[in-house]
């Protein structure tokens, strides 16, 4: 049974909706509806979910999964609608085990708005539209078009996957061609989309919305100096090699902050005074990224969100030299890039980060580039133009 979905009618950003049409120049009215893959953790795709739904005050959003206990708070004061597999508790707690119910899930909903925004990595732009809709992308989906990264040694998802890409890719193929604009949260994502699909794709990258003047929690009692590590730990983001980079410089005690199924293992590779920390509040992470000398990541990042939060506290990072930390890190001026994922690179890089002087107003000043309000009013504008041509079509 299909799901029709209406949107709410809602209040854009009025300086730049207010050009959809001449009624709506002076009533400032688009009807916008959002969509997510699933909002069941916390990481930098749910911080740019609620930027995007700030960016459209009213409008509903949609998902396959939503657990209110395992994201962040701020999600409960959206209006948020979820598929008929939401009912199913374990699928909730292991969404990877509905692998194979995603796709028909979303192709099974149709939303009723003038503009739909699906914010994807795979699965959201799969949702029908009475209007237009936008993809606005985090990646291409990675069990597709980047399954070594996106399984690791992961066996039964690398089988999955294979068994499931003879549907999935005709199927992604085809959501794709529903799309009526396209935009691409950096540089190397925007180049992917081009490559896979022969598609025009805007860039628009989201804003750095962990804000450094909220409240701080200093209950965790780590003594400051520390390198911070801030990833879901799955095997593409290399927190392996970082442990094992730490261990070349015993003088440095590493803080990892995620979860993910790496979890175990990782602990296992890790020297006795690293920390582990999962659940982390944000008033926490204040205090961490405040008390920290750097922050390392060594993984092909979409998007470069960490270092940004970071540099807000005033912190350089140490980070891969690819993917979105390209867009995000001034290599010598709010950081160290390392050009491989080897423990010896990462090492030389903490090193060096730790070694050099940094200007914290120039760290704050990098961060401060990426604002939600020119995030919100350009995300407004595209809005707008899209709802116009597609009236004019």
């Amino acid at each position: 049974m299909r799901a029709v979905i209406h949107a709410r009618r809602c209040v854009g950003y009025n300086p730049v909706a207010r050009r959809a049409t001449e009624s709506e120049h002076r009533q400032g009215l688009i009807r916008t509806a959002i969509v997510q893959d699933h909002l069941v953790q916390i990481g930098g795709a749910e911080r740019v979910l609620l930027a995007v739904a700030r960016a459209l005050p009213g409008s509903d959003v949609y998902t396959s999964f939503y657990e209110p206990s395992a994201t962040y708070p701020e999600m409960e004061s959206l209006d948020i609608n979820t598929m008929p597999i939401n009912r199913i508790s374990a699928l909730r707690s292991h969404h990877r085990l509905a692998f194979p119910l995603l796709a028909p899930s979303f192709s099974a909903t149709k939303i009723d708005a003038d503009v739909t925004v699906c914010a994807t990595a795979g699965w959201s732009h799969g949702v029908r539209t009475s209007g237009a809709k936008i993809a606005y992308w985090y990646a291409p989906a990675r069990w597709l078009y980047q399954l070594d990264e996106y399984a690791g040694p992961r066996r039964s998802v690398r089988a999955a996957a294979k068994a499931m890409a003879p549907f999935l890719g005709p199927w992604d193929r085809h959501a794709v061609a529903s799309v009526d604009r396209h935009i691409a949260l950096s540089s190397v994502i925007q180049n992917r989309i081009r490559a896979l699909y022969r598609v025009e794709v805007d860039l628009l990258a989201p804003p750095s919305t962990f804000r450094a003047d909220g409240p701080i929690d200093d209950s965790l009692g780590i003594n400051p100096g520390f390198i911070l590590c801030v990833a879901r730990l799955l095997p593409y983001k290399n927190v392996d090699v970082v442990i094992e980079a730490i261990k070349r410089t015993p003088h440095l005690q590493l803080v990892i902050v995620g979860r993910g199924p790496e979890t175990e293992r990782l602990k296992s590779l890790a020297p006795k005074s690293t920390v582990f920390l999962e659940g982390v509040t944000d008033a926490q992470l204040r205090s961490l990224y405040r008390d920290c000398c750097a922050l390392v990541a060594a993984a092909h990042e979409d998007f470069g969100l960490t270092p940004l939060e970071a540099a807000a506290f005033g912190r350089p990072s140490a980070v891969l030299a690819s993917g979105g930390f390209l867009d995000t890190v001034i290599d010598g001026e709010t950081g160290v890039t390392f050009e491989t994922a080897t423990p010896e690179a990462v090492s030389e890089a903490i090193n060096r980060v730790t070694s050099e002087t940094w200007s914290e107003p120039a760290l704050i000043a990098r961060a401060d580039t990426f604002s939600e309000a020119v995030f919100a009013a350009r995300l407004n504008e595209i809005i707008a133009t899209t709802a116009n041509e597609r009236r004019t079509a």
